[in-house]
């Protein structure tokens, strides 16, 4: 009988013990999860914001003809367009072949890179800029940043050498100058993209799409 009591005894005080340990436990979990609503709510507010800045981005650009590759009509223009984008990739072109495969490359990379303005300007007829930024061969693609020319594509030399380079080389290159931004996977998925632009143009031969 003496026995049986103190079992009686040792199994109240450990489910005593028991249930302030459990007592506990549920104290420290019901505070972490306040805590972990706090952080998620302060995580959900953040990434609202960035969002909403994200939107504005986007709005503005587009406004300021982001997303597609266009001819500026005039050195005045042009000046214009770097002033204001931060980030500007400039096709220097004449009507050749080759001009037609840079033309091809940067139409592709214009609708993935929104964050940078995509155009061409016509250097025979644009003396004064090609002076100016020392154009010489063509295609000859300018690089700028904040409104100043960072780095050039000459030629198809960096490429290559040769015509049938892929649109991921070109965008490859932009990304080193950091005039597009780039997390070390091409952004073009589609395998028709991947094409060379010497098999795509078989069936399209504009200057643009």
């Amino acid at each position: 009988m003496e026995n049986r009591a103190v079992q009686e005894i040792l199994e109240k005080q450990l489910l005593t013990v028991a249930k302030a340990v459990e007592d506990k436990l549920d104290e420290e979990i019901a505070a972490l999860d306040r805590v972990d609503d706090d952080d998620l709510e302060a995580l959900r507010e953040r990434r609202l914001q960035q969002m909403k800045k994200m939107a504005e981005k986007r709005s503005r650009w587009i406004s300021l003809g982001h997303g597609e590759y266009t001819e500026i009509p005039s050195e005045k223009d042009f000046f214009s367009a770097v002033k204001a984008s931060d980030r500007v990739v400039c096709h220097f072109y004449r009507e050749n072949w080759p001009c037609k495969v840079v033309d091809k490359h940067l139409s592709i990379l214009a609708k993935q890179h929104m964050e940078t303005r995509f155009v061409k300007i016509n250097a025979e007829k644009s003396p004064f800029l090609a002076e100016k930024l020392k154009i010489v061969v063509l295609p000859t693609i300018a690089l700028i940043k904040n409104a100043k020319v960072d780095d050039y594509v000459v030629g198809f030399d960096e490429l290559g050498g040769k015509d049938d380079f892929s649109t991921e080389e070109l965008e490859e290159r932009l990304a080193k100058a950091q005039v597009i931004f780039f997390e070390g996977e091409s952004s073009l998925k589609s395998s028709a993209k991947t094409r060379s632009v010497r098999q795509s143009s078989n069936a399209d031969s504009s200057d643009s799409e």
